[in-house]
């Protein structure tokens, strides 16, 4: 088995900030905020906070924010809980939640808040049990959880769970590793994984070992079932899908897409070192991350 190249790792997020004027960057400059946390976040896993300059993280994160009290993905655009939740993690991670106003923050997040416990992601009213999720995460971090009726989100939560054992972003909703890590998640934080069939949810979740390596194992942990997997098989899949590539002149490792053959791209190079990083516990755990899954690494 091979080993993580986590050197390369980091040339390879710090090489991506240099290419602001790139057709990727262009094409995605409306996610820029979440790109930030996933890969400021590989950076703290792999113990390199210090490669960036956080006052000018800090200082661009703070630019984004809305009036109305959300975050947007850039300067300019539009706020969305998706983006809201990343600003919070990024500056939890840097230690820079005193820059917020936890008030007007908390207030746009509970105003998204609707009477059947669920949340909307924007003003546009779409709902997704990712958007409860994100809602209890960012207020949880925020200190903030009275602003919102809990037992309402739980009990929709709950309403959104499977007769597989899954969750769905909706009731009826097909069963979804990333859904079910999301739901999982804020019954963990609100202290309601007693809703869940732990061996139910936990055969399904190991018969989905492939590219939602994350959200699998994640959710396994949170319901004590993470022996249940083969953690080697999934230590090689991990490792196999780093690829030699020139950046910026360097030999680097990035991180492919789904599979091994497949295209490189942050998003997937954050999961895949977070995944190593949980299923070795080979490297510190952000604090951010800790607390909100309350996992007591």
């Amino acid at each position: 088995m091979g080993e993580l190249a986590a050197e390369k790792h980091v040339q390879y997020i710090i090489s991506i900030e240099k290419k602001k004027d790139s057709f990727e960057a262009v094409a995605m400059e409306h996610l820029r905020m979440n790109g930030a946390y996933w890969g400021l976040t590989t950076l703290d896993l792999l113990g390199k906070l210090g490669a960036v300059d956080q006052d000018e993280v800090v200082s661009w994160v703070m630019q984004c924010q809305h009036e109305s009290g959300g975050f947007a993905g850039n300067i300019g655009h539009d706020p969305h809980m998706m983006y809201t939740l990343s600003a919070v993690q990024v500056l939890a991670l840097l230690d820079k939640l005193y820059v917020l106003d936890i008030d007007k923050l908390s207030n746009y997040i509970a105003g998204l808040q609707n009477e059947d416990g669920s949340f909307t992601g924007d003003i546009w009213g779409e709902i997704d049990t990712r958007f409860s999720y994100i809602a209890i995460s960012c207020l949880a971090l925020l200190h903030r959880l009275d602003k919102i009726n809990v037992e309402k989100v739980v009990d929709y939560i709950v309403s959104c769970k499977n007769l597989d054992g899954g969750f769905g972003c909706t009731p009826g909703g097909e069963s979804h590793a990333g859904q079910i890590f999301c739901c999982v998640g804020a019954l963990a934080i609100t202290g309601s994984l007693h809703h869940i069939d732990k061996d139910l949810l936990g055969w399904w979740l190991c018969e989905r070992q492939v590219c939602y390596s994350w959200w699998v194992l994640f959710s396994l942990i949170m319901i004590d079932r993470v022996h249940w997997i083969d953690k080697d098989k999934l230590a090689k899949f991990i490792l196999d899908c780093q690829v030699p590539t020139s950046v910026s002149r360097l030999v680097s490792t990035e991180w492919r897409n789904i599979r091994p053959d497949d295209a490189v791209n942050v998003f997937h190079t954050y999961f895949g070192v977070a995944d190593h990083h949980m299923n070795c516990r080979k490297y510190h755990l952000p604090h951010h991350i800790k607390y909100v899954t309350k996992c007591g690494w």
